[in-house]
């Protein structure tokens, strides 16, 4: 149970870690100062893709069994769920964007700036509710049992970018966080 609930908090961490990363970028984009798209590409590709496959469907299964423990907290789950499809909408937009962006396809900077913005914050919103809110009543309310259905609910696999063995496509990514992370 304790694992689980530090893997959840240590997920949160690395995508707040990128979010950070992308927003520096966003801001290099705005100002014009040379920003990083493959950077921004790698960024939100991995955020669409790794919560979406391992973590929030280990999420879907721990909110059910919270909901069945304490209903009065399925108005809050459900926002949280409806969260996940906006944030998921929201990354598609951007990652569509930075993908025109790299393809040297003109873009209206003013909409790639406003998906990137809508697309930020929402994650981090999201991010602090859920550890603010939620991780902690998970810990109160399920039992070993609940902890092992959330853990069974992700298909085997690593972690391509934070895990021991990570994508080679992620090698600037884990450079330019090492280096976010010295520099704190």
């Amino acid at each position: 149970m304790s694992d689980t609930i530090a893997m959840w908090y240590a997920e949160h961490k690395h995508f707040a870690r990128l979010l950070d990363l992308l927003e520096k970028q966003v801001v290099a984009f705005h100002d014009d100062d040379g920003p990083n798209y493959e950077l921004m590409l790698d960024v939100v590709s991995y955020l669409r893709y790794f919560p979406d496959r391992y973590h929030h469907p280990r999420e879907d299964v721990a909110f059910a069994r919270m909901v069945a423990r304490d209903p009065a907290l399925k108005p809050m789950i459900a926002q949280l769920l409806q969260e996940h499809r906006v944030i998921a909408a929201a990354g598609s937009e951007l990652l569509a964007y930075l993908q025109q962006v790299v393809d040297d396809i003109v873009v209206e900077r003013a909409s790639v700036e406003a998906a990137a913005a809508t697309y930020l914050v929402y994650y981090r919103r999201h991010l602090a509710l859920e550890d603010r809110d939620l991780v902690p009543r998970a810990h109160e309310l399920m039992t070993p049992q609940d902890w092992e259905a959330v853990v069974a609910a992700v298909p085997a696999g690593t972690d391509p970018l934070f895990g021991e063995h990570f994508e080679a496509r992620y090698r600037e990514l884990r450079r330019q966080i090492a280096l976010a992370s010295a520099e704190l």
